[in-house]
């Protein structure tokens, strides 16, 4: 795990903040390592265990704690499983294989089988939401309904921000706050938070993780138009016209051209992360249920 890290020491100071997000996880939860091809996988559970399974897909440089408001409210409905990716700061394996491989969805394949899950609905943030897309156009069939937060694989990535980001990290603490808000942006007003005393704490775990994380370097794999089309599952994207990392609006065009059936959100004023769209997704999540209650 160190591997993924600048030090040992920074690998233990991020792991034992997240261990306390996850001990104060705000419903009744599990926690649980579950075994496959790519090393143990760390899940963190909620909701009744007869409910739907939902499956919570992170973001890079992130873990299942950013899931923590949103899990309080969908494990009402559903059966949630927030998985840790491979390869990224949270209690799963180190791995990191090829993301233009077929491996990240045959991980995958494993974790649901432990988890006993035929059928889920996936709702992916970023990097999360490329690995989304990318099991749901090869496993179709084992999907119910998927959100997409700003998703990966489908815009073009941009790296402006990466321009700033050298010259920024001079500025030690400050500069990586700086960067973090230029990389992040702004707040859309959907929702605001109830509780601004945890986000500054959460950004602060955020500050963490980028001062001792080494994150993954390559580019993310673009899905091709066919690729896109075998989305024939119900699809909501929510992407941030600011967002400083995707290129949102060629986001939306491709999304309409090649998943017509698809329902695109694109919030002007936001940027990459996307706050209170809980009970946007909450909705879209529970349309099959209220569906067959009205049928």
């Amino acid at each position: 795990m160190s591997s993924l890290y600048t030090s040992a020491d920074g690998a233990r100071a991020v792991e034992r903040r997240y261990r306390e997000y996850l001990d104060d996880w705000p419903v009744p939860g599990e926690q649980s390592r579950v075994p496959t091809r790519e090393g143990e996988t760390f899940v963190m559970s909620c909701g009744p265990r007869d409910a739907p399974p939902l499956v919570l897909l992170h973001g890079s440089r992130a873990n299942a704690a950013m899931w923590a408001a949103d899990a309080a409210v969908w494990s009402a409905h559903f059966r949630v499983h927030a998985v840790d990716m491979i390869g990224e700061p949270g209690l799963s394996a180190p791995s990191r294989p090829a993301l233009r491989s077929d491996a990240y969805a045959l991980w995958l394949d494993d974790v649901l089988e432990e988890l006993h899950v035929e059928r889920a609905s996936l709702v992916g943030v970023s990097l999360g939401g490329w690995l989304a897309v990318d099991y749901a156009t090869r496993r179709p069939e084992r999907i119910d309904r998927m959100a997409l937060l700003c998703p990966g694989g489908i815009g073009r990535q941009k790296y402006g921000v990466l321009l700033a980001a050298v010259p920024l990290a001079l500025f030690g603490r400050r500069g990586r706050r700086t960067l973090m808000r230029l990389v992040l942006g702004v707040r859309p007003s959907a929702e605001q938070s109830a509780d601004p005393e945890r986000d500054r704490s959460f950004a602060d775990f955020v500050m963490l993780i980028d001062r001792h994380f080494r994150p993954r370097r390559d580019r993310l794999p673009v899905f091709a138009d066919d690729t896109l089309r075998r989305l024939t599952m119900p699809v909501l994207v929510i992407a941030g016209g600011r967002d400083a990392l995707l290129d949102s609006y060629g986001t939306r065009r491709r999304i309409a051209r090649n998943v017509p059936h698809a329902t695109v959100d694109l919030l002007e004023d936001a940027g990459h992360l996307l706050q209170g769209q809980t009970s946007r997704i909450l909705g879209f999540l529970r349309a099959t249920e209220r569906n067959r209650d009205h049928g």
